[in-house]
């Protein structure tokens, strides 16, 4: 049952637009406003108030709406696979190519590196091969330095050559004790047939002078004793080229020979290559390396 109640609000003079809103404290009742006619130009309201009948619950005030799920998220795009691992890369397969010197002295077995130096190692097969270094001395000894051969015969004079190489000092092969190297004058590109052996290590000669270093194209695997006999013969100014450093004794290499892949098997299976030394003293006062023409 609905009950209506009309309510007298204070009309004189009150205009609906000033009017305030009638606050309902309570949920269960609703209130509609209208104006009437008191008569002598005046104007009032009233309420009606609508009770819902008793025992009946109230309505319940709406529930508001649950907001909308969210979107659904894109699934994660699937982590990329792992990289693999890159392949380990092949060890560098080094050729290496064999020569003995047969000396007064004894034989001295080189090692020559035809990858890293490929034009010097040709280069000195080249002279093996045509028998250039047979009957050749070694014309230049400084001991705590190096001995240097190739260019010079018993008499001591200088046998022609071949057209000079290009220098290949940057190969990363370095004047370390027991290495051959070509020897030059002071012009980079001059290396033709004479070489030396280092009996220090030599870090000097691995640094640019005159644009260049010197390059390094193998190493002695057997017979650095006979490298060490040789660099304590006694030296001297030669009468007839005037040269410093030439032995009073003379040290010639007899025969230059290539060595097959057996033979040199069987020299390096002889013994292992000498252990390297500690470090070399320093350069004598005002040696030099470079070829004498």
């Amino acid at each position: 049952m609905k009950m209506m109640i009309a309510m007298l609000v204070a009309s004189v003079g009150l205009n609906a637009a000033h009017a305030q809103p009638f606050q309902n404290p309570e949920p269960q009742y609703s209130v509609a406003y209208e104006t009437w006619d008191a008569g002598a130009g005046r104007t009032a309201w009233r309420a009606v108030v609508t009770m819902e009948q008793e025992g009946k619950p109230a309505t319940p005030a709406a529930t508001p709406a649950q907001p909308a799920a969210p979107a659904a998220q894109p699934a994660t795009p699937a982590a990329p696979a792992a990289k693999p691992a890159d392949a380990p890369k092949a060890e560098e397969k080094i050729a290496f190519e064999y020569v003995v010197l047969e000396t007064s002295k004894g034989n001295i077995t080189l090692e020559l590196n035809a990858t890293k130096a490929p034009l010097s190692t040709a280069n000195f097969l080249k002279y093996v091969e045509k028998g250039h270094y047979n009957g050749t001395v070694f014309h230049r000894v400084i001991n705590n330095f190096m001995i240097q051969g190739g260019g010079f015969n018993r008499d001591m004079v200088q046998k022609a050559t071949e057209a000079p190489i290009k220098n290949e000092w940057q190969n990363g092969l370095k004047n370390n004790r027991g290495t051959i190297a070509m020897a030059r004058t002071s012009a980079p590109d001059s290396a033709t047939s004479q070489f030396y052996i280092n009996v220090v290590d030599n870090a000097m000669l691995d640094r640019a002078r005159d644009g260049a270093a010197y390059a390094v194209f193998g190493k002695v695997v057997a017979g650095m004793d006979v490298v060490d006999a040789i660099k304590e013969v006694q030296t001297g100014v030669n009468a007839k080229t005037r040269m410093p450093d030439v032995p009073v004794e003379t040290v010639e290499i007899k025969l230059a020979k290539r060595l097959t892949a057996d033979e040199a098997k069987k020299v390096l299976e002889g013994g292992k290559p000498e252990a390297k030394p500690e470090s070399a003293p320093a350069k004598p006062e005002g040696g030099k390396t470079e070829e004498k023409k």
